[in-house]
């Protein structure tokens, strides 16, 4: 374990203590690899810096007639980080702030995420820079077919597998699928593309796959590690920051396991009951309204006030970097578990960490959707339909023993650290902070992947 290497320079700047926080999404991703790296040891020199750079990096420009006569560009993005475990597999998302760096960084999560979970897929992910929200249907299925289009056989069932992520669902899927099986007649194309609707071979139980995955992750850590002296969900206080549909599949969920939601929010802002929130009646209310905030019985609250709320678990389920070094020192959950990508930054979750509340990361908590993917894929090929009971029990398998793998690598790495410092050595003088359960996801991902690369052999 070498700790005493200078860290470079970028990861200086991410340091506790900086008045500023690097947010660059690639600079996140590298400090987060750089500093998992550090509990590594054996391997061959160089491996496990090839494994930063993505295999793969498309960039397509292309027009698009709107349904008013007008022409306009899209600028879409496909990167596949590595396939030394399998085809390429990540969403494809429409958002105004797409771009080459935040894809790059989706994708090479992916790739540790799927790692984690031992899913025989590489990382992937793609986007395009568009504002779904003022494009028509027409417009949203005539983007997707032109993006398909000039990705041609750089995606394929057993190349590179999109999937549904920030405003793309399963219909966007079945645009995706008919377009590839139009370009690719006289195949089995079903396993091109996961998240398609069940009439197109999508899995049951697929929807609802992160919210459920979430659940499972933090079941495991209570029945582990406990929040105090509870063991379970019963009586937990829960606060779901976004209400889409994995917070709010999260949020039936957790509630159904005998938590109780005092808060949730979504883009327009959050809402509070102490006593517990209807989330059927939440549910009801934002479809017709457009917005959980003015459910009666309810105090209006905003985003930021919401992450700060007393309570046991805090569930980040919206955008990327929500807790940060200018409100961490203000959270005041037990447990934060990132349903989201990268909701808390490294700055924060050191200060977290720091101040004893632990961050179940991402690339466990909400891989039940890549795992109930894989699920779709597999029962494509078979031309088979998985039980939902199936589905799901196979789901809380892979969960809960990627989060004992945590767990366990975790408190290793606990143990080596304290015997470091007992031995008064120069372990820890890079990172001043206890190491974090996202540390340990890390590293038990990349090991696994600087492993199968050597099985495999570097070619030639």
């Amino acid at each position: 374990m070498d700790k005493s290497a200078p860290k470079p320079e970028h990861i200086q700047q991410l340091s506790i203590g900086d008045n500023e926080e690097d947010l660059d999404p690639a600079h996140l991703a590298r400090f987060q690899f750089e500093r998992a790296i550090a509990w590594l040891e054996g391997f061959k020199d160089g491996l496990i810096q090839s494994l930063v750079a993505p295999k793969r990096t498309i960039e397509v420009y292309f027009p698009v007639e709107m349904e008013d006569g007008s022409v306009q560009t899209f600028h879409g993005f496909r990167v596949l980080h590595n396939r030394v475990m399998g085809p390429g597999k990540g969403g494809v998302r429409y958002h105004p702030e797409v771009d080459k760096e935040e894809i790059t960084a989706l994708a090479t999560l992916m790739t540790w995420k799927c790692a984690l979970l031992d899913i025989p897929f590489g990382g992937a992910k793609g986007g395009v820079n568009c504002d779904p929200k003022k494009l028509t249907q027409t417009e949203l299925r005539r983007i997707t077919r032109r993006f398909i289009t000039e990705l041609g056989d750089n995606i394929g069932p057993n190349t590179d597998i999109p999937a549904p992520d920030m405003y793309t669902d399963a219909q966007t899927m079945s645009w995706i699928f008919d377009t590839y099986d139009i370009l690719h007649p006289g195949r089995n194309n079903l396993p091109v593309v996961t998240g398609k609707p069940l009439d197109l071979g999508g899995s049951l139980g697929r929807p609802e796959a992160t919210g459920r995955g979430c659940l499972y992750a933090t079941m495991r850590y209570l029945e582990k590690e406990g929040i105090g002296s509870s063991r379970t969900l019963e009586g937990s206080r829960v606060v779901i920051q976004g209400f889409g549909n994995v917070g709010m599949t999260a949020a039936k969920l957790f509630q159904q396991a005998g938590a109780t939601i005092i808060a949730v929010s979504d883009s327009r802002g959050g809402i509070q009951q102490a006593d517990g929130i209807d989330i059927e009646a939440a549910a009801r209310f934002k479809e017709q309204e457009g917005s959980v905030v003015g459910l009666p019985d309810t105090l209006t609250i905003t985003n930021t006030e919401l992450l700060e709320l007393d309570c046991d678990i805090l569930i980040p389920a919206a955008l990327g970097k929500q807790i940060h070094c200018g409100n961490a020192q203000r959270i005041k959950a037990r447990l934060v578990v990132e349903a989201a990508n990268g909701p808390v930054t490294p700055a924060a979750d050191d200060i977290l960490t720091d101040r004893g509340i632990p961050v179940l990361p991402d690339i466990l908590v909400n891989a039940g959707g890549v795992t109930v993917s894989y699920f779709e894929w597999v029962q494509n090929f078979s031309n088979e339909r998985w039980a939902l009971d199936d589905v799901n029990t196979r789901l809380r398998s892979k969960m809960f023993d990627a989060t004992d793998l945590v767990l366990t690598r975790w408190h290793a790495m606990r143990d080596e650290e304290e015997k470091a410092f007992a031995a008064e050595t120069s372990a820890g003088e890079i990172y001043n902070v206890p190491v974090s359960l996202r540390t340990a996801a890390l590293a038990v991902a990349i090991a696994r992947i600087a492993n199968v690369t050597l099985e495999r052999g570097i070619w030639p």
